[in-house]
């Protein structure tokens, strides 16, 4: 029997915007989360000298594992042996083999609904039960304590995002202390994806291993670092789980790429760079902030980090999927669909990333505000 996986919609809006460039179009690609921004300058400059002077293999870096062990030193206050790290081909990877080590076939798993679309088709892919949460604007489309008790029965895991996609929002350390109490009380295994820890606007991000410390926590360098391309991530497991998932990578990945490990070693150090994106984001925030109650979208969560804009569109369409690829055709500006985060009210929401430069940003407002005055109201 094959698992039955639901395409991920944001892909054929970005083929259409890339067929659309091809005859000469001017496309600003808005719907996907991937920065602008390159790697810094002296990754880049690493694996130049990298390229001419090794020819790598397969390897896992000790010192990379070191120096992530103690960012979580420097950023959270907590002990990591960096034993406990397993290097990852980005994200993506990090989480199958989460999710494979928190249970087997039948393991119900639950999650925000909204969120990523690959939480619920990763799940369904492992023959795991999905149990999708709806979390609404009195939680600021977040997962709290409450509904993980009000569960019945208890599910084997939740899988937590803060900040989250689409939203972009933070559950507070309070609210993350309760949850992970009530997950310990129900016998629930934690897992974090904390990819765009990092990318916050003030309002802080602690890693939920500061509460939870057998959690499986998913990162990658592929936000804050800038590196989507250079497929980089990691895992954090509990001691009695480092077998298995050194298993897991060496069996179904082998090691992440050596260039991205060397270049991925020295982004750490290039903290003024990085920071400089993040403070780019914040621009665009504000600015999508103001200029959204003009286009008539004014029903969202204002985002705590990463750096997306998940708006209610349902005054204008029952249709995301088509609104996006209209959107798209008549503007050049790409969004995300909200069926890919929601199955059941996403046909009514958009998500738009504002990961790109700043003068895009602002081109692609000045584009949206007459197309959005120009829809007709349902």
């Amino acid at each position: 029997m094959i698992a039955q996986l639901e395409p991920f919609h944001a892909m054929a809006v970005s083929a259409l915007a890339h067929r659309l460039a091809a005859e000469g179009r001017a496309v600003i690609h808005m719907e996907f989360g991937q920065p602008s921004t390159g790697a810094p300058a002296a990754a880049i400059a690493t694996a130049h000298q990298v390229l001419d002077s090794d020819a790598m293999g397969y390897w896992e870096s000790q010192p990379l594992k070191a120096r992530i062990a103690q960012s979580y030193r420097e950023r959270d206050g907590i002990a990591i042996d960096p034993a406990r790290i397993v290097l990852t081909c980005g994200a993506s990877p990090a989480l199958v083999m989460a999710l494979s080590l928190a249970g087997g076939p039948g393991t119900r798993v639950a999650f925000a609904r909204p969120g990523y679309v690959a939480y619920r088709n990763n799940a369904r892919a492992l023959f795991m039960e999905p149990v999708e949460i709806p979390c609404g604007a009195d939680t600021r489309f977040q997962l709290d304590a409450a509904a993980i008790a009000a569960i019945d029965p208890a599910p084997d895991v939740v899988l937590l995002a803060s900040p989250a996609n689409p939203t972009g929002t933070i559950i507070p350390a309070d609210e993350l202390a309760r949850i992970a109490a009530v997950c310990a009380e129900r016998g629930i295994r934690l897992i974090a994806d904390e990819i765009y820890h990092g990318i916050a606007f003030g309002s802080p991000t602690p890693s939920v291993l500061t509460v939870a410390p057998d959690a499986l926590v998913v990162n990658s360098f592929s936000k804050y670092f800038s590196m989507p391309g250079w497929r980089l991530g990691w895992l954090v497991v509990p001691p009695d789980l480092v077998d298995q998932a050194r298993a897991r990578m060496g069996n179904l990945f082998l090691t992440p790429p050596v260039l991205s490990q060397k270049a991925g070693l020295v982004a750490f150090d290039c903290r003024d760079e990085l920071e400089g994106h993040v403070r780019t984001y914040a621009r665009n925030r504000a600015l999508m902030l103001e200029a959204l109650p003009d286009l008539g979208l004014d029903r969202i969560a204002p985002p705590d980090g990463a750096f997306y804009i998940y708006a209610d569109v349902g005054h204008l369409t029952d249709d995301s999927l088509d609104f996006a690829m209209r959107l798209l055709r008549d503007t050049g500006v790409a969004v995300a669909p909200g069926i890919d985060f929601d199955p059941v009210l996403g046909h009514r929401f958009i998500r738009i990333s504002f990961a790109v430069a700043t003068p895009l940003v602002e081109q692609a407002l000045a584009l949206l505000k007459p197309w959005f005055a120009a829809q007709p109201r349902r």
